[in-house]
């Protein structure tokens, strides 16, 4: 630390300076920090509280102190090198690339960032083999998640002050995303769901609607109405784990194909056969990540990027289309 109090620079270091948002009153210091900083968990948040590389109006705090909402933070983050992932020649394609960022139109069935269970063959271990710069920044300069059976865009920082732009970007809520889905049932009109998620309370694999949870906020319209099924726009505000799933299978309009909020298959009446083997076939979730736009982290204009349908999707939306002609 210097002499007037800031997180002094290292290398391997990045200095980042915010203001905790108003909504962040009454919560503890790592839980604003995480809220503001979703990049990173809370967990190592917690660590450089107590490190003393987060100051809180110019002084160490500790984790557990309350926010009244408006401080100024000043955080030292310590940029871990991806240590652990190796590069692997996994074919990437790529929508939108330059020196600062990345776009991936990310497959179905790739797992973004190892883990238990998948230490090898991801997102992560493509992305090192096409830039081994990329091992310098926190994730390999992924700035959001997909899950792994969703498919579509997402965007990846090549340095470290496009990571911290296009962080400030995603926690002022700047980055506009763009979904595609297939819901079961036939909805009447577009709406918001507004409904705070957390971690289950039995099931550690799923997510659900929390009171005390985290804040989220779903919009949807309808594009299209099926016999049995709706083609859904969804914009997101917040980008919680898994919560285009949790918040329409909340309002009883659960993703086809979803093995974790569904509740299994569900067959239309008088479905042919040919439909019933499209259904039974997509054995993933239906949500695509078509559109994502965002501020150019160099010079501030503004980059929109389309993901195309993979050709599953375009199937199954073809098959509903096949289906209500044939009703009619």
């Amino acid at each position: 630390m210097n002499q007037s109090g800031t997180p002094a620079a290292e290398p391997g270091c990045e200095i980042r300076e915010l203001q905790l948002p108003v909504q962040s009153a009454g919560l503890r210091f790592d839980q604003a920090l995480a809220e503001a900083l979703p990049e990173f968990s809370r967990s190592r948040l917690a660590n450089w509280i107590k490190s003393g590389d987060a100051l809180i109006d110019g002084k160490p705090g500790r984790p557990k102190d309350a926010v009244n909402g408006g401080e100024h933070v000043q955080l030292r983050i310590r940029l871990e090198t991806v240590e652990r992932s190796a590069p692997e020649a996994i074919e990437l394609d790529l929508l939108y690339v330059d020196a600062d960022v990345l776009v991936v139109n990310k497959p179905a069935g790739l797992v973004v960032h190892p883990g238990a269970g998948n230490p090898a063959g991801t997102l992560v271990n493509a992305l090192l083999h096409f830039d081994s710069e990329l091992a310098a920044l926190p994730r390999a300069g992924i700035i959001h998640r997909l899950d792994k059976d969703t498919s579509g865009a997402l965007v990846v920082a090549r340095t470290p002050q496009a990571h911290n732009s296009l962080v400030e970007q995603l926690a002022a809520r700047a980055i506009q995303r763009q979904y595609e889905c297939v819901a079961y049932g036939v909805l009447v009109a577009g709406g918001t769901v507004n409904a705070a998620l957390d971690r289950h309370p039995v099931d550690r694999l799923r997510r659900a609607v929390v009171e005390s949870g985290k804040p989220a906020v779903t919009h949807y319209r309808v594009r299209q109405r099926y016999r049995a099924h709706s083609l859904l726009q969804v914009n997101l505000e917040t980008g919680r784990t898994h919560q285009i799933r949790v918040h329409m299978a909340y309002v009883r309009y659960p993703l086809l194909g979803d093995p974790l909020y569904s509740g299994g298959l569900k067959l239309p009446k008088a479905a042919s056969p040919e439909f019933i083997e499209v259904l039974r076939g997509f054995r993933r979730q239906a949500l695509h990540a078509e559109r994502i736009a965002f501020a150019h982290p160099r010079t501030g204009e503004p980059v929109e990027v389309l993901a195309p349908r993979p050709a599953d999707f375009e199937a199954l939306i073809q098959a509903l289309a096949d289906d209500l002609a044939a009703a009619r």
